[in-house]
């Protein structure tokens, strides 16, 4: 339904048909994992966790008792502000150790915030921060867990490779230890050891099964990680947040311009440049009063009608801003006059107990129409339906045709327009549209009550 109707359709490069740029594998995922570069990087990850964890561990433990223990005397307040800063560094190596080993791209945190320059607003900042502590804190928990995960790897690790291989070092315990194999059993009468054919065979089917689980393995204990790298070394909720609104304003006062540069336009180039040309046909017609009073009844009659065409711009252009139908009665009636100036035939149901607030509704007229206006312009549709109705605290769009489809959301598109404007009140637009149709955009929008008109 958007400007792309017929264009974009092509096949998905995940399809697996011709053409599909999809990598194929002959051997399953489960026989993959032990040879893959994703396992070695993870075992990589693991290992290395330990020996930094222990350094991590100990800088902060020092550093931040160091300075604690400082606070007495005014040398604790640059010393524990000099240890978060380290902590805020080596958070800075571990998303960039996780990024290259792990393929986790975590975002960076907010900077520093100082309102003034110099020594003491840096030691401020630094001590206010949230990411200061939660670099703080991933040092000290990192330890536990990274002594964990690398007995638990090593020792699958060995004990899986050890006992696949068994067969191609065996004779190591009969040359070198004086044993016919690895003991299983052993007391002062009797001992079992592994080392018939069999046996040998046995075990290293078993040390193939340690094997195979041993990526899926160190993929566990590695998701824990990235838990840990995202939760307390990424930015917090509330950055996140701060910056998704900082983004949407920024929307809203774009399209905000933009509605004022196309209101000033239409103004301009419509009904101002009409009643121009009105004011000027008058002129003429009351020069021409006296002289020739037909030519001038003619002017009048001319004027008239520029008068009635003109009116009827100003009625689309405030429709375009806000149409009264809207305001007095509702989305379901909005809805039904914008249904019937389409071309193809639009069932509208709006099934709402009460209205939303009056932004919200104005937003989920403005989206029905564009869509109907897209449908009548790039569908090729013979049918259209219009659903509206509240779940929970979202209230719901859904617009159908059977049309061409082919439609997609994206850049330039007006889709794509309507995309950032239901995002910028965080609503989401979800658009199904394959080559050759049905096409289904679903909007989700917040439930806001009616408020005071």
């Amino acid at each position: 339904m958007a400007t792309e109707y017929g264009q974009g359709y092509g096949l998905d490069s995940g399809s697996g048909f011709p053409g599909s740029t999809e990598r194929r594998y002959r051997l399953p995922a489960a026989l993959r994992a032990p040879v893959e570069g994703r396992t070695w990087r993870e075992l990589g990850y693991v290992l290395l966790s330990l020996p930094i964890s222990v350094l991590l561990f100990t800088y902060a433990v020092t550093m931040v008792s160091l300075g604690a223990g400082l606070l007495v005397t005014f040398l604790g307040i640059p010393v524990l502000a000099g240890a978060l800063a380290g902590c805020r560094g080596i958070g800075a190596l571990e998303r960039t150790r996780a990024r290259a080993l792990l393929d986790l791209d975590v975002a960076d945190p907010e900077p520093l915030r100082m309102k003034r320059h110099g020594a003491m607003a840096w030691m401020g900042a630094v001590l206010k921060s949230g990411t200061s502590w939660r670099a703080l804190l991933y040092s000290v928990l990192h330890l536990p867990w990274a002594v964990f995960s690398f007995v638990v790897t090593v020792n699958v690790w060995a004990l899986g490779w050890g006992l696949l291989t068994y067969p191609l070092w065996f004779w190591v315990f009969p040359v070198y230890a004086g044993q016919d194999g690895i003991q299983l059993y052993g007391d002062e009468t009797h001992r079992v050891y592994l080392d018939n054919p069999f046996e040998i065979t046995v075990t290293a089917l078993v040390g193939l099964l340690f094997t195979i689980a041993t990526p899926w393995i160190v993929r566990a204990l590695t998701m824990v990680d990235r838990l840990l790298v995202h939760g307390l070394l990424g930015p917090s909720r509330l950055a996140s947040r701060v910056v998704e609104l900082e983004s949407d304003r920024g929307v809203v006062v774009d399209t905000a311009a933009a509605d004022l540069r196309r209101i000033e336009r239409d103004l301009h180039d419509g009904a101002q440049a009409r009643l121009v040309a009105l004011a000027m046909d008058l002129g003429l017609a009351k020069e021409k009063l006296q002289e020739d009073p037909e030519a001038a009844q003619r002017m009048v009659d001319e004027a008239h009608g520029e008068v009635k065409t003109a009116l009827q711009e100003l009625r689309d252009l405030a429709r375009g801003i806000h149409p009264a139908v809207l305001t007095d009665r509702g989305l379901d009636a909005a809805l039904s006059s914008v249904a019937s100036r389409c071309t193809v035939p639009v069932r509208v149901e709006v099934d709402l107990a009460e209205r939303p607030a009056p932004a919200i509704e104005g937003i989920a007229y403005f989206t029905v129409s564009e869509l109907l206006q897209n449908i009548s312009k790039h569908s090729r549709a013979t049918w259209a339906a219009v659903e509206v109705w509240r779940t929970e605290n979202r209230l719901m769009l859904q617009v159908v045709d059977n049309g061409v489809g082919g439609a997609e959301v994206s850049q330039g598109s007006g889709l794509a327009g309507l995309a950032d404007r239901l995002d910028a009140v965080d609503g989401i637009l979800v658009v199904d549209s394959p080559a050759g149709g049905p096409t289904r955009v679903t909007a989700e929008l917040p439930w806001r009550g009616e408020h005071v008109r």
